[in-house]
């Protein structure tokens, strides 16, 4: 279940960050002009003029930094000026941002808290703790007979709904069906098109349901074993209560607290323990399936246990699981560091908008998740904003790679389902501009961009200011550089004349926890529909 609580450690997708302000470093870069290459440093170091021109990038250090290199690449390729919009630009003179006078209702609290998420996660809870207590009671036969498939049903269903290429699938679904229908017809309606994106947005709700139930009913089904222990053999008992420990380990480290507060501990346990749980359920169900209580006796035959239920739940969980890392690559990727806070990495090829990308120094351990940046499926590079942060984002900026390992199955984002409405605003804070930005390049003339940062050119470097600039008309953007503007804005006010100015009929913020809980509070007393970030990738 998505957490309340104000996490001290982001590293996900399509999420917000941490404010920008953070420790400045004892050093001073000037902003980049160019792409970098790390290994032109070692030998351009020695050639290095000393003259008075400042060096572009000054990172102290034993090492050679990606900042200091001269320009290898080729720029990015320009592209044709995106024609004039006749519509006009909403008028925005908002004051410097102030205290709301009074918190919001606890209705409009209780619904924020109470979303799709959590509905999800309570319908399913509530069938499957039913079920239960019907089977404990006798009501239900189904349950006590089939055991195994009530556990792997969940198990399964609980990946299939994490896995990148069904979420992918359903993503492409629902874009197919009603994106180019709403330029047309009134129909389908605001409301169900709402629905569907809070449902895509929120398919993390059936997938904690269906773990935690599979969980329950894994630990039913070895109690029932124990009980009518003198009619199972030992090993069945002793696989059952170890896969119930690896599962209940697995499941405990993906709590809200856990894997937001603890990032590393849950990719550790919940990717490692998952892997030897699917291997321990495996064994279960194989041992389960070929001993015969009723005479005592093994019977291992192939076509017995292909007729269970079992089996090809435990079958399908497998290719689910194994199908995104048939998919990792170590490619090769370009750094620019702009300022001491954010590094901008650029890869081959383009993107759809509305895809999340994870990256990782290793092939297997620590992935981490950032919005995709592209002007097109055509065009030559995508780029990602990393926002210095933790371990992983600092060592982009002070030893920038070369090569990187990335799964080439992109999975998507709420973004994505952009294209079902007529008219929108997507709203991002200070890095967060990575989730937002290839949306308001790609839907011209549709998304309305609102980006809140400090020192928004110098931090993000010419790179993404160039993006902006040739992609986005001066009447559908809104730049608030807090630190030109001596503060932050009253954003809510910002959301709201845009909103109406520009007849939109959603809202999509990328924030961190404390933005996005303003924005959506002040979206939802206001009657914005609005979607913020989630914290449950």
């Amino acid at each position: 279940m998505a957490s309340s609580r104000n996490p001290t450690h982001v590293t996900d997708p399509e999420q917000g960050v941490q404010s920008q302000e953070l420790y400045p470093l004892p050093i001073q870069i000037a902003p980049s002009t160019s792409w970098v290459s790390y290994t032109e440093t070692v030998h351009s170091a020695s050639s290095t003029s000393s003259a008075s021109e400042p060096t572009t990038y000054a990172i102290p250090s034993p090492k050679a930094k990606a900042s200091d290199y001269r320009k290898t690449l080729p720029p990015i390729p320009s592209s044709i000026a995106a024609p004039p919009s006749a519509e006009p630009k909403p008028v925005l003179s908002p004051p410097p941002r102030k205290k709301l006078a009074k918190p919001v209702s606890r209705w409009v609290r209780w619904q924020l808290w109470f979303n799709t998420y959590r509905k999800f996660f309570t319908v399913v809870m509530t069938f499957n703790v039913t079920a239960m207590i019907l089977a404990i009671a006798g009501v239900w036969d189904y349950p006590r007979r089939y055991t195994g498939a009530m556990v792997l049903g969940n198990l399964y269903t609980a990946i299939l709904i994490r896995n990148e290429l069904f979420g992918r699938f359903l993503y492409l679904l629902v874009n197919t069906l009603f994106a180019k229908a709403r330029l047309t017809l009134t129909w389908p309606p605001l409301g169900l098109r709402l629905a569907l994106t809070s449902a895509l947005q929120h398919l993390g709700g059936i997938h904690s349901g269906c773990a935690t139930s599979g969980f329950l009913w894994l630990i039913y089904r070895v109690v029932m074993i124990l009980v009518h222990r003198k009619w199972n053999h030992d090993s069945v008992i002793a696989v059952g209560v170890i896969t119930n420990v690896i599962v209940g380990i697995s499941v405990a480290s993906a709590f809200p607290w856990v894997r937001n507060t603890h990032h590393n501990i849950f990719e550790r346990h919940h990717r490692f323990m998952g892997w030897m749980g699917l291997i321990a359920t495996w064994i279960f169900v194989i041992l389960g399936d070929s001993y015969d209580p009723a005479t005592g006796t093994w019977n291992p035959d192939g076509l017995r246990i292909l007729r269970q239920q079992d089996f090809w739940f435990a079958l399908g969980m497998t290719i689910f699981v194994l199908i995104p890392w048939f998919t990792i690559r170590e490619v090769k990727v370009d750094v620019e560091i702009p300022s001491p806070k954010v590094a901008i990495l650029r890869f081959r090829r383009g993107m759809q908008q509305g895809l999340l990308a994870r990256i990782s120094r290793s092939s297997i351990m620590e992935y981490h998740a950032f919005g995709i940046i592209s002007e097109g499926k055509k065009a030559d590079y995508h780029y990602l904003i990393c926002g210095v942060q933790g371990d992983f984002t600092r060592s982009l900026v002070e030893n920038p790679p070369t090569r990187i390992w990335t799964r080439e199955l992109k999975f998507a984002g709420v973004s994505n389902t952009s294209t079902l409405y007529k008219r929108g605003i997507r709203v991002c804070t200070g890095t967060g501009l990575g989730a937002c930005l290839a949306t308001c390049l790609q839907v011209r003339l549709i998304v309305y961009l609102i980006w809140i940062g400090s020192d928004q050119e110098k931090t993000f470097g010419p790179t993404i200011s160039g993006l902006i600039k040739r992609g986005i008309e001066p009447e559908r953007m809104t730049l608030w550089d807090s630190k030109e503007r001596g503060g932050r804005p009253d954003v809510m006010k910002l959301i709201k004349e845009a909103y109406y100015s520009w007849g939109a009929e959603v809202v999509f913020i990328t924030s961190n926890w404390m933005g996005n809980k303003e924005m959506m509070e002040g979206c939802k007393e206001a009657g914005i529909p609005a979607f913020g970030t989630l914290w449950d990738f």
